[in-house]
């Protein structure tokens, strides 16, 4: 019974480890496309700043 109860944590432990991984990757992915939505949303608010010659986000400056 004690090497079938060893084998039962074994797998739990290697899936906890799959799981830890695999929601570390998520994450990193996530923080990448909240960077890039970022970057374009200050592209797009400096592109309709310029258009419209308003300052938009109140920050002192037009684009």
């Amino acid at each position: 019974m004690g090497l079938f109860w060893n084998l039962i944590q074994q797998s739990q432990i290697s899936q906890q480890s799959d799981r830890a991984s695999t929601l570390e990757a998520r994450v990193q992915y996530l923080e990448v496309e909240l960077r890039k939505t970022q970057e374009l949303l200050i592209k797009t608010l400096t592109t309709l700043e310029e258009y419209t010659g308003r300052d938009i986000n109140k920050d002192g400056r037009i684009g």
